[in-house]
């Protein structure tokens, strides 16, 4: 008996070096193991009791039930985490809308940002620290609060699934066109990711096998103690195939199928089309404030090819600039006429408006139209706070004077306004006036366009999104279009037909390289100053390029796979012969006589 219990103590020792991880040999195990199951579980005293050499099923049925819900927490935050941050683009927008409703300019769309950043951490950090205690063979219990939590996450983040579905779909065009720029990297540093996702998978199928076989050489009275591990193991192999099926398929599908290519940046260095010309959006917006005769001069200075702005008409038919349909937020009418602020600015007379200063809350607010603006100069601040609202014929003379392009919106009056019927004929009497070169003018409204073409034949007529047969039946050769159109095959039904193309709004450097690889003729933008220091579209690559990559990834990552595989199945090879031995030893007549009668004495208890 002494030499079974000294040959079985040297086994186990032998089992608990074997089994050791690096953690437990080169950092105090204890306290890693305090911090995992403090944070997942809320028990931060010392765990010194055994754990068990199988954990999954130590589990308990409530566990096993309640982690597929922490997965699909952790899945639906980073989708919605990943989908805000590709869609940077319309933040200023999404600011806009929701100043509309609540009327408080904030950085709102930061504020989402965070907590969806804080909300996929939290799953993400949850999900890391299971696997950490499934690791080191430890019982997994998640603390009611984080369950409360995650079941709060999964609300929240379908919820604001449910609202991008139906309010904002066109927003997931913008996911559409991030993934076509991204898809080379995408594709390639998922080769990358299968390589770190294939150490969990190993170890998970290797130990289901071995959970199995062990299972099945159990004796008796270990059945008996372990009766729903039992019920378990028949659905081991089932696993392994919901685990390592999909893992293997997406595998090969990664590595034969070659996703770049449907990225318009995969393409050879001469076929790149010349860099898009600027048009300035409301002039250039983060330089100076918006619609103001500084910021259109701000734009000139910064090379736009045009100037982009929003006409509306005052009530003793003026032609000015703004672009809400009220004054409160780039005037300072709440101070001046409060009672005021919520008429739309055509029901004004220009006398009044020209008096209102439109360049104090760009200068003085501590929370800035832009988030990440450069801070103004001294001048510039100076110079921003004295700011008016301009007249059309201020912006015609800017663009006469530096030979820029100018397109706007023009305002269709309220029904109860003057200029209803004769708006378009005014504001063409005013460009006239104003001699500016007739080519100059981008004619976007679509009224009256006959009326236009013949007082200003000059005109350059742009259109919507029409039907090419439309727009040739108009003789228009340019289109105005949002640039989430740019998803449906990249608009080359136009570019066949020699139709000059402006998207907008383009203030991201990767969807400024998107419409240059994709051909675009012009962008409107926010933000001119960076975008004229791109020489050359980001994330291009040439298709060769490529392809190397591609297979010489394939075949690393394939080297990798078998071998993190191999020493898995090596390892835990070792620890069942082991485990083998030291079953062979407990089994003999009178120490199995020796287990049985202490569980006939626990039993009578």
């Amino acid at each position: 008996m002494d030499d079974i219990n000294r040959t079985e103590a040297g086994n186990e020792e032998t089992a608990r070096r074997e089994n050791d991880s690096w953690i437990k040999r080169h950092f105090n195990y204890e306290c890693y193991m305090t911090f995992l199951n403090g944070c997942y579980s809320c028990k931060w005293e010392a765990q010194r009791r055994e754990k068990p050499r199988r954990p999954l099923c130590c589990c308990s049925l409530r566990e096993r039930i309640f982690y597929p819900w922490l997965i699909m927490s952790f899945f639906l935050s980073v989708i919605l985490l990943f989908t805000w941050v590709e869609t940077s683009n319309e933040y200023n927008g999404f600011d806009w809308v929701v100043f509309l409703g609540s009327r408080i300019w904030f950085f709102w769309s930061l504020v989402l940002l965070s907590v969806l950043g804080i909300l996929a951490a939290y799953t993400t950090m949850l999900v890391v620290f299971g696997f950490l205690l499934c690791w080191e063979k430890n019982e997994l219990y998640l603390h009611w609060y984080h369950k409360i939590m995650v079941l709060i996450v999964i609300l929240f983040c379908s919820f604001l699934m449910w609202i991008l579905l139906t309010f904002w779909r066109d927003r997931w065009l913008t996911i559409g066109l991030s993934l076509q720029v991204f898809a080379p990297y995408i594709h390639l540093s998922s080769i990358s990711a299968m390589v770190l996702l294939s150490w969990p998978v190993a170890f998970y199928l290797i130990h289901l096998e071995g959970e199995a076989r062990m299972r099945r050489n159990q004796n008796t009275s270990e059945r008996r103690r372990n009766k729903w591990c039992n019920m378990l193991t028949k659905s081991f192999s089932v696993l392994q195939v919901v685990v390592g099926l999909p893992f293997l398929l997406i595998l090969l599908c990664l590595y034969v199928v070659p996703f770049g290519t449907y990225s318009p940046c995969v393409q050879e260095k001469d076929k790149l089309a010349p860099k898009p010309d600027f048009f300035g959006h409301r002039g250039a917006p983060m330089l100076g404030p918006e619609n103001t005769i500084m910021s259109f001069e701000k734009a000139v200075e910064q090379g736009a090819h045009g100037l982009e702005s929003d006409v509306q008409i005052s009530l003793d038919e003026v032609p000015f600039l703004m672009h809400d349909y009220d004054l409160r937020r780039t005037t300072n009418i709440l101070e001046v006429m409060p009672n005021a602020s919520d008429e739309q600015s055509s029901f004004f007379y220009w006398d009044f408006l020209s008096t209102l200063n439109a360049g104090k809350w760009f200068a003085d607010s501590w929370i800035k139209p832009f988030f990440g603006m450069k801070p103004l100069s001294e001048a510039d601040r100076e110079r921003a706070r004295s700011q008016k609202i301009p007249k059309l014929s201020e912006l015609l003379q800017i663009a006469r004077k530096a030979k820029k392009m100018v397109i706007f919106d023009l305002y269709t009056p309220p029904h109860s306004h003057p200029s209803r019927s004769s708006y378009i004929r005014l504001v063409v009497s005013v460009i006239l006036d104003s001699k500016i070169e007739q080519h100059l003018i981008i004619w976007l409204p679509g009224s009256e366009r006959n009326y236009v073409r013949s007082k200003a034949p000059g005109f350059q007529h742009i259109g919507r999104l029409f039907t090419i047969e439309r727009l040739t039946k108009e003789k228009i050769t340019r289109i105005n279009v949002d640039y989430k159109n740019l998803f449906y095959d990249g608009l080359k039904e136009y570019k066949a037909a020699n139709i000059n193309i402006n998207i907008y709004l383009v203030n991201e450097p990767w969807l400024f390289s998107l419409a240059w690889c994709s051909s675009i003729h012009s962008v409107t933008t926010d933000n001119i100053q960076v975008l004229k220091e791109i020489n050359h579209p980001y994330y291009f690559m040439t298709p060769d390029f490529y392809m190397f990559m591609w297979i010489f990834l394939d075949i690393i990552s394939a080297v990798f796979i078998v071998a993190i595989f191999y020493s898995i199945w090596l390892r835990e090879s070792r620890s069942e012969k082991i485990l083998q031995g030291i079953t062979s030893y407990t089994e003999t007549p009178s120490v199995r006589s020796l287990h049985e009668e202490v569980l006939r004495v626990e039993e009578t208890r």
